[in-house]
């Protein structure tokens, strides 16, 4: 296992598909006041399973505006 994280291209995907998950997921709990939800995005590291569970399941969807 550790042969694959010594590959700097693997670290480099991986930085590539967490962040922005990571970075929509804590948007969204900033935006719905989840103080809570916020946190646990924050500290906890799940390659962004976690966070793509939080954006489609737990956080509030806006209606869209469109006139």
């Amino acid at each position: 296992m550790e042969q694959y994280f010594a590959n700097p291209w693997v670290l480099a995907f991986l930085a590539a598909w967490v962040l922005p998950w990571k970075g929509v997921a804590l948007w969204r709990a900033v935006r719905n006041a989840q103080r809570k939800w916020f946190i646990v995005l924050l500290v906890v590291n799940t390659l962004a399973i976690l966070e793509i569970i939080y954006i489609f399941y737990f956080s509030e969807k806006k209606p869209a505006n469109r006139q």
